[in-house]
């Protein structure tokens, strides 16, 4: 990724020590072995420097390969012959591998169009810049609970063939009430957790008696859980749900057919707007109303990550599209049959078919993000209100919601063959990293540099 791209200098140079050939051939050599995936659309997510920070690092560098200074920044420039234009290690990245990829499939595609003006000789189709879409490690993520139900209705071999779509065919082959118990038992647990470390946050920041033991009647375990937790940057719209106050807290606050939902999640320390979503969230966990029904557990962790994925009904992802390059929080979940609600951005379009999830919010011609912030908050609160609570609490004689565990073995049936990193390493290694090992020159290189 961009934050490794002066390897690929070094690289350079040492070809060109070794071989005592120009710049432009050493480049030319190495590129076909470099391979960049970029990881996403957002402009902070792709670091840049000033032309002084350059020389200050720089200045004894790029004699050793034969450059001027500004052949130096060109390198790095979008814009080439621009003085001031800062130096873009995505840019140096792109420059000097012959292949790149983005994470899901949407995201190569705005990728693409994206870098375009890189390459001034080709349409945003023929881009060099594909996809490899994200995967998580099943054995780390997929609780040991559900790990033995598998043992006990899948093949043996299961584990080494988390790729093949006729091992999770397998999960049709589980008694309904089974998954059913053991997905209830992994939501005791979360709570319990969830309990426990607001109990900590409260005792931490000196809240009163009556705060402190309402912690520990805090959520419900027969009640639908939702799940959001990621780092709180602006466009993941973690504060989507509670945005209209009036259908959030009759939503949260039915006395029928409750739900209630999780948040976790840190902001980057200079991310103001980010610390104010979650300061919101903090506020609206103590309305009266619902304060039974919201949690936010702070200090997020591997923990709280590992319990969130596990334990929850349905997972909540709502960023502004195109924005969520991949995301992987809502696969960890379907290892654990848990369900997606989430706008078709990242891997969901590719995981979504209808019947394994839901789908939140569509593409508005607007270029006004509150707009589409109104579209998809709408979205939202119907699918709950509408879809997701009428079917969890359907339930059959023996209080087994059956059309809900249908749909938790199709998010595990689809989703679980595609979104794990067996699979994604397998496809790195065909598509990318074994032609770039042979140095196979597929996809011309970027222009010389001037």
């Amino acid at each position: 990724e961009g934050h490794a791209a002066f390897l690929s200098l070094e690289r350079i140079a040492e070809f060109r020590r070794d071989h005592g050939v120009s710049f432009e051939e050493a480049r030319q050599a190495t590129a076909g072995s470099n391979v960049f995936t970029t990881h996403t659309p957002v402009p902070a997510g792709h670091d840049v420097f000033s032309p002084d920070a350059i020389d200050s690092y720089f200045a004894t560098y790029w004699p050793e390969l034969n450059l001027t200074r500004d052949q130096f920044l060109t390198l790095g420039q979008k814009r080439l012959g621009d003085a001031w234009e800062p130096f873009s290690m995505t840019v140096l990245a792109l420059r000097l591998c012959r292949d790149a990829n983005g994470v899901s499939k949407i995201h190569g595609e705005v990728s693409r169009d994206m870098w375009t003006s890189l390459y001034p000789n080709l349409s945003t189709e023929e881009v060099p810049i594909g996809h490899i879409t994200n995967g998580v490690h099943a054995h780390t993520w997929i609780a040991p609970l559900m790990a033995d139900l598998y043992d006990r209705y899948f093949d043996p071999d299961w584990t080494t063939r988390l790729a093949d779509p006729a091992v999770w065919e397998k999960v049709q082959s589980i008694p309904d009430e089974e998954l059913w118990a053991r997905h209830q038992v992994l939501k005791e647990q979360l709570i319990a957790h969830t309990r426990y470390r607001v109990l900590q946050s409260r005792r931490n920041r000196g809240e009163g008696p009556d705060r402190i033991h309402a912690a520990s009647t805090l959520l419900s375990p027969s009640v639908l859980t939702l799940g959001f937790a990621r780092r709180f940057s602006t466009y993941k719209r973690g504060d989507l749900i509670v945005r209209d106050m009036e259908r959030a807290l009759k939503l949260f606050g039915d006395g029928d057919r409750p739900v209630q939902i999780v948040f976790s999640g840190k902001a980057h320390p200079a991310d103001e707007e980010g610390k104010r979503i979650i300061q919101k969230i903090m506020e609206w966990c103590q309305h009266s109303d619902v304060q039974n029904r919201v949690a936010f557990i702070e200090d997020y962790d591997l923990t709280t990550g590992r319990m969130l994925t596990q334990g929850v009904d349905v997972w909540i992802n709502n960023p502004r599209r195109p924005l969520e390059a991949s995301g992987t929080s809502g696969q960890k979940v379907c290892f654990n049959g848990g369900i997606n609600c989430s706008v078709l951005d990242g891997w969901w379009p590719e995981g979504y078919n209808g019947k394994n999830g839901w789908a939140v919010g569509y593409d508005i011609e607007s270029a006004d993000p509150e707009a589409q912030d109104l579209v998809d908050m709408q979205s939202l609160y119907d699918i709950l209100e509408k879809e997701v609570v009428p079917l969890f609490y359907d339930r059959d004689s023996n209080g087994i919601p059956v059309g809900w565990v249908q749909r938790m073995k199709e998010s595990i049936r689809t989703n679980c063959p595609l979104f794990n990193t067996d699979r994604m390493v397998a496809d790195y290694c065909t598509q990318y990293y074994s032609p770039a090992a042979k140095t196979q020159a597929r996809i011309p290189v970027l222009s010389s540099v001037r």
